[in-house]
């Protein structure tokens, strides 16, 4: 793991397992607040119709992806 800012950095890699416990919660981490709760209430209404899981993958590689 780099140390650096980017995909595949530490904070990115952490931001990523949040997100995998709690969609939009990596994004908390890394400071993006509207795009967390973007992605929280997201995850939250498709999951009514089991499709929720594609918003936590989504959130879970955004977090991991993020150029900051």
């Amino acid at each position: 793991m780099s140390n650096g800012t980017g995909p595949g950095s530490a904070g990115n890699v952490l931001a990523a397992i949040c997100s995998f416990f709690l969609p939009g919660l990596g994004l908390l981490v890394q400071g993006r607040v509207l795009m967390a709760l973007v992605f929280f209430v997201l995850a939250g209404l498709l999951w009514w119709i089991c499709m929720g899981w594609i918003i936590h993958v989504w959130s879970c590689v955004d977090a991991a992806v993020y150029r900051g």
